[in-house]
């Protein structure tokens, strides 16, 4: 059993995000011993679980939504299913936008270290010098992913 303060440290949020995830009924079924906020694991949980739909882009109305179908049991695994693999769906395709943008990255990296070691006049000398062909495997995959 922790307190609310301890749950702050541990999952490093501020104690008022906590009540306000209370006050939302993100914790059915927390205990409270006299006015104070009683987690257990079950919380701990539930908060790993908010935490990844907030990552995945979920709103807390929508977050809110997931744990209303929890408390209704069963008949609702689908509505649960659909939400997980359409925020899957989205994080798989940031990942793939955020791969081509460290590709791109990565590609410049090498061109300007190659403005700064070779002995050229402007990028347009280097840029003729440039031949793809002949670019290290993983510059020219950045490359090509990047363009």
């Amino acid at each position: 059993m922790y307190s609310i303060g301890q749950v702050a440290k541990i999952f490093d949020l501020p104690i008022s995000t906590l009540r306000y995830y209370d006050k939302e009924g993100l914790f059915p079924d927390m205990q409270r011993k006299g006015n104070q906020r009683i987690f257990t694991e079950r919380e701990l949980e539930c908060l790993r679980v908010i935490a990844c739909l907030k990552k995945s882009g979920l709103e807390i109305k929508d977050i809110k939504q997931y744990f209303v179908w929890c408390r209704e049991g069963q008949a609702t695994y689908k509505f649960r299913q659909e939400m997980f693999n359409k925020q899957r769906q989205e994080i798989e395709y940031e990942i793939k936008q955020l791969q081509a943008t460290k590709a791109m990255l990565d590609f410049k990296c090498w061109y300007y270290e190659q403005l700064l070691n070779q002995n050229v006049k402007d990028e347009v000398d280097l840029q003729r010098k440039i031949d793809q062909r002949k670019m290290p495997t993983s510059v020219k995959k950045a490359y090509e992913l990047s363009h």
